[in-house]
């Protein structure tokens, strides 16, 4: 008789100040050069738009690094303590952590995400399959402070994990969505939730490399139009978030690689001279203007490990893919 499923615990944070939140969104949009952050993308239908570009033939990212997760599953898990808590940043639909599992084995399971609601739907659909895993999840927004609340840590002795070593595990290379002193700040805090559980944990980090332009763009402006989609939908979220009054069809997706920068940049272009307005503000868009949205920064194998080893981590093993195109990371935490 197979064993019944338990239901994983939720703890939802990052809604909580709503005042806090328009206030983000209001200041970007009134900066000179207008910006949203990209953690925006992530209500429901983005997270599910972003599935989609996963699936297209021009993003690379996801399906090469499955590929060094398949191949080299088995000598991570050589890296990766036995028992330890996988905690996954942006877990999205917890599909990357669900394939590590036969090979990692944790003993617990923390999915950590800002689309609330889909997070909770992927976590309970894992929870069936896996009824034996302790899992919990967090509706929480790391971009700006990474660090594991109060819940987590009852929830962690409540199952005797409270001593675990900790895998925070962060894939995809949205590492690339910080600016690189952001991404130092980040992968600090990083360090210092490993270093909270017992010894030998450590972080496991999918990484994007620099490459060549015309392999870059297309992953991030593909033909069928879905990242354009995926982009102006983040409009309609701010729309439900702010009171803006933004209409997603005069606005035209961009998207480019930034060599002095290394970086991707995606930007909406307005296309006509336009107000946009909501409740206490509003903000004039001339043609052409545009509004940033997100970066995506591409490193070489040898400046990420430089950045893990100034974030406090140890020296790290590095896995990539034939072409050279992807690399994932693990590096303990002292």
């Amino acid at each position: 008789m197979s064993p019944t499923p338990s239901t994983p615990e939720f703890v939802q944070l990052h809604q909580t100040d709503a005042q806090a939140l328009r206030a983000e969104l209001a200041a970007g949009l009134r900066a000179p050069a207008a910006h949203i952050a990209p953690k925006y993308f992530y209500d429901a239908l983005g997270s599910r738009l972003f599935d989609a570009i996963t699936e297209l033939t021009e993003y690379y990212p996801t399906r090469t690094e499955a590929a060094i997760f398949t191949a080299q599953g088995a000598a991570m898990a050589q890296q990766v303590p036995p028992g330890a808590v996988l905690i996954d940043l942006g877990a999205g639909s917890c599909a990357k952590a669900a394939g590590l599992f036969p090979v990692l084995r944790p003993a617990g399971y923390v999915a950590v995400d800002i689309s609330v609601d889909y997070l909770r739907d992927a976590l309970g659909q894992l929870q069936q399959r896996h009824p034996q895993r302790p899992m919990l999840g967090l509706g929480l927004d790391f971009s700006s402070a990474l660090a594991l609340p109060a819940q987590a840590a009852a929830w962690l002795a409540a199952h005797g994990q409270a001593a675990a070593p900790r895998c925070v595990f962060y894939p995809g290379s949205s590492i690339g969505n910080f600016t690189p002193a952001e991404a130092l700040a980040l992968l600090r805090q990083a360090r210092a939730v490993c270093a909270a559980g017992g010894p030998g944990g450590g972080l496991l980090i999918g990484v994007d490399r620099v490459k060549d332009t015309a392999i870059l763009e297309p992953a991030y402006d593909d033909p069928l139009g879905v990242t354009a989609a995926f982009n102006r939908n983040l409009l309609l979220h701010v729309n439900r978030l702010l009171g803006t009054d933004f209409a997603p069809a005069r606005w035209r997706h961009v998207a480019f690689f930034n060599t002095a920068e290394s970086r991707i940049e995606m930007h909406l272009q307005a296309e006509g001279a336009m107000t946009v307005r909501w409740p206490g503000g509003e903000r004039v868009f001339a043609d052409g203007e545009r509004l940033h949205t997100e970066n995506s920064y591409k490193w070489t194998p040898e400046a990420f490990e430089a950045l893990l080893r100034e974030a406090g981590f140890g020296p790290a093993t590095h896995w990539t893919d034939a072409r050279g195109w992807f690399s994932v990371f693990w590096a303990p935490a002292p």
